[in-house]
């Protein structure tokens, strides 16, 4: 399948592969064909659609199941059937024909005009019925509501075969020398005829009279056509009720798109109500093109449809590609006008097909700062892009930014895959009603430094820095001014190295390393909460019951029994360990030195605890010497 575009309008060609310039050798023909992957990748819609040598009319029935062509030599007829995609049938003709038409919606009636001035009927069995008209014909139309042929040709007037009568009525005289093309409208029969003059001229075939005149010449006169004449109508075609197209022989008209097959078109013929393309040539091969823009594909090759979308998916390159075409302004801007007429250049349309290596050498030579240019356009659009990130920026969210991010990064992913697998589309997180609230309230912020948040997300912290350098980019890049314009150089932001998600090794040592970091910060916290217990004070309750001065002798006691076992330096040591020892007045020679030990924090505290529970105890303590016994019944009574 070849691919060609112009004016943005793609054509697919069905019949051949890559197209080859006219202009090369048959040599070089066949070494680019041996390279060519796209001949053996053709698309053969109909089987054998060709002619022994030329074709030179091409038409589709009215029910689109049958496809007609005529060509030489001999003269013959082929019908190719689309349900089957092959031939139906084939005939032959006693001379070559001009056009045919036709008359039912199969292939069933055919008409058929011929070179030597002869009208051949065919019906589906074969041969019919022949006969002649007066002057060479060039074109006919068939009006339905009468059963008229007209014939317009090589006279000024208009012939009339009546095929319900069988025989030829009065001749329409018209103003013109002779008639190239004809056409009837298919909503209201108006008659309409191209003369070689140049002019138009509307026949009412109801009153038999003409009610209307176009002259299309003076619309079309410039400056050459003084030289080649007036530009004669060459083709005629109604669209609608009150629509025609009007083809001259000068070939003026704004052009929509265009074609160039190998050999030279014959006729043309647009399959209807879709976007398919038939054209007759002087070659055996018949080609068959498919322009989207047109319309669909017909039913009978729908698949066309979705192989052109691959296609545009997978673009590839078009024809010509080792050819560049220049126009005579391009030439001069290069400084090789000179080359004008030589082999260098190929004369095509209104420019030039020049080497492609060698457009590239001159191009060089005549702009070689033409680097320097694309390295400032391509600074310009990365200019360009960070603006646009910095309008998206706009948009996040007060609450849960990074959060927003990550749905607006991974909802841009999701539609390119969508895009390319033709997926419908989810909605988003940020446009539902439901979820704004989580974007809105600072209630719902999501707390990243959570042990929970940290352990089900090992890797995300990770990704979060990135996001967080993102949002700090696109911060600055607001806060900047319109002077990034005019800087020579930008540096680019921080790379964002492409890390796997899926590596497994990767995500348990992450996952370690955020276990150690959240024991070490529970043990800090162990600590920090111990040294306040220490710094804190508790005060006794009332219903608690403290050591006090008439309990300490119990203790005493089996605290002396202990000690006296031990020797007398391990006493020593647990009196200093326990703060209890006070050395004084000691006499060492004529020098006398007193020690004091002293005491710690936590004894004062404990001292100065057991004083205040004494006072406590004092205020509290009630005497008993109001109380007095008496003795009866063996009873104590209070």
């Amino acid at each position: 399948m070849q691919v060609s575009s112009l004016n943005e309008v793609k054509i697919y060609s069905l019949s051949a592969g890559r197209s080859l310039p006219e202009w090369l050798s048959d040599r070089k023909k066949r070494a680019l064909q041996k390279k060519d992957v796209d001949i053996r990748r053709r698309i053969e819609l109909i089987q054998d659609f060709e002619m022994p040598t030329v074709s030179t009319k091409i038409k589709v029935s009215r029910d689109g199941q049958y496809i007609m062509a005529v060509g030489t030599y001999k003269p013959r007829i082929r019908c190719f059937d689309t349900y089957q995609l092959s031939q139906k049938f084939e005939r032959c003709l006693d001379s070559e024909v001009v056009t045919f038409e036709i008359l039912s919606d199969d292939y069933s009636k055919i008409v058929f005009l011929q070179c030597g001035r002869f009208v051949e009927f065919h019906s589906q069995h074969g041969h019919y019925y022949k006969t002649r008209i007066p002057k060479f014909g060039r074109d006919f139309s068939y009006h339905y509501p009468s059963c008229d042929l007209y014939f317009v040709g090589a006279s000024s007037e208009v012939y009339r075969l009546n095929l319900e009568q069988g025989r030829f009525l009065n001749s329409l005289q018209t103003d013109a020398s002779e008639s190239n093309a004809c056409d009837i409208n298919p909503v209201h029969f108006l008659f309409a005829m191209g003369t070689a003059e140049g002019k138009v001229e509307c026949w009412d075939p109801r009153t038999r009279n003409r009610v209307g005149l176009l002259d299309c010449a003076l619309s079309s006169v410039t400056a050459d056509t003084e030289i080649e004449g007036l530009p004669s109508v060459s083709a005629l075609k109604f669209d609608g009720a009150l629509n025609m197209a009007v083809g001259t022989s000068t070939g003026q008209g704004k052009i929509f798109t265009s074609m160039e097959p190998e050999y030279g078109i014959n006729d043309v013929c647009l399959y209807p109500n879709s976007g398919m393309l038939m054209t007759a040539n002087e070659a055996p091969k018949m080609n068959i093109y498919y322009i989207p823009v047109l319309g669909p594909a017909p039913k009978w090759c729908s698949f066309l449809d979705n192989l052109t979308e691959e296609l545009e998916e997978n673009p590839e390159s078009t024809v010509y590609d080792d050819y560049k075409f220049v126009t005579r302004q391009d030439l001069e801007n290069l400084g090789l006008a000179h080359l004008i007429g030589s082999s260098l250049l190929r004369a095509y349309m209104h420019g030039f097909f020049m080497d492609i290596r060698l457009y590239h050498k001159a191009k060089m030579m005549a702009n070689p700062f033409a680097y320097e240019e694309y390295r400032r356009e391509k600074i310009r659009q990365k200019i360009e892009e960070t603006r646009a990130q910095r309008v998206q920026l706009k948009k996040l969210p007060k609450v849960n930014k990074e959060l927003a991010l990550k749905l607006i990064e991974e909802e841009g992913e999701e539609q390119q895959v969508t895009r390319k697998r033709k997926q419908k589309n989810l909605p988003s997180l940020l446009k539902d009603d439901r979820f704004k609230v989580m974007f809105e309230n600072p209630d719902f912020q999501v707390d990243e430094q959570s042990e929970e948040f940290r352990l089900l997300n090992p890797l995300v912290s990770k990704i979060s820095e990135k996001r967080k350098r993102k949002l700090k980019l696109l911060e600055e890049l607001e806060e900047q001014e319109q002077e990034e314009e005019e800087e020579p150089e930008g540096k680019a932001s921080d790379a964002e190295s492409s890390e796997s998600s899926d590596d497994e090794k990767g995500w348990v040592e992450e996952v370690r390393k955020q276990r150690k970091l959240l024991r070490q910060e529970e043990k800090v916290k162990r600590q920090e909460r111990f040294k306040e217990d220490q710094q804190t004070s508790l005060k006794p309750q009332f219903f608690e019951i403290k050591e006090g001065e008439e309990f300490r002798s119990f203790k005493d006691s089996a605290k002396k029994q202990k000690l006296m076992k031990k020797t007398l330096g391990d006493r020593l040591k647990l009196e200093e360990k326990l703060g209890t020892l006070n050395v004084s007045d000691t006499t060492v020679g004529s020098k006398q030195a007193t020690f004091k030990l002293k005491k710690s924090e936590q004894q004062k505290k404990q001292q100065e605890a057991e004083k205040q529970h004494r006072q406590e105890r004092k205020t509290l303590r009630r005497s008993a010497s109001h109380l007095k016994s008496k003795r009866g019944r063996g009873r104590l009574f209070h």
